[in-house]
């Protein structure tokens, strides 16, 4: 099982950031390679500098945790899944593209 830190409410890696019905993802940083649910969970307790996963990385690394199924997906299999889950087809938050700068260098 993987273990989600940070500000976490439920199972479904919902946090006391974002908690609607489709937030349900964790990220695994790349500075520390640990998931948390959002870039707010992990400020809140790492005191190093956050690292983006770069294009060329994001192709083969699992970066995504599903909170539904706890399945891991590489960024493509996440992104290219129209808000769901490649796996489990449980809905995620569209919103959430809103944020990928923060975790991904995509340029």
């Amino acid at each position: 099982m993987i273990f989600v830190h940070g500000a976490v409410v439920d199972s479904f890696t919902r946090c006391t950031h974002y908690h609607s019905d489709v937030d349900i993802i964790a990220i695994k940083f790349k500075c520390c390679g640990l998931y948390y649910p959002c870039f707010q969970c992990h400020d809140e307790v790492r005191q190093h500098e956050t690292k983006r996963w770069r294009k060329e990385e994001l192709k083969e690394e699992l970066v995504v945790l599903c909170g539904n199924c706890k399945k891991e997906l590489t960024f493509g299999e996440y992104n290219d899944g129209a808000s769901r889950c490649a796996f489990c087809q449980a809905r995620f938050n569209p919103k959430c593209a809103l944020h990928y700068d923060l975790y991904f260098d995509l340029g």
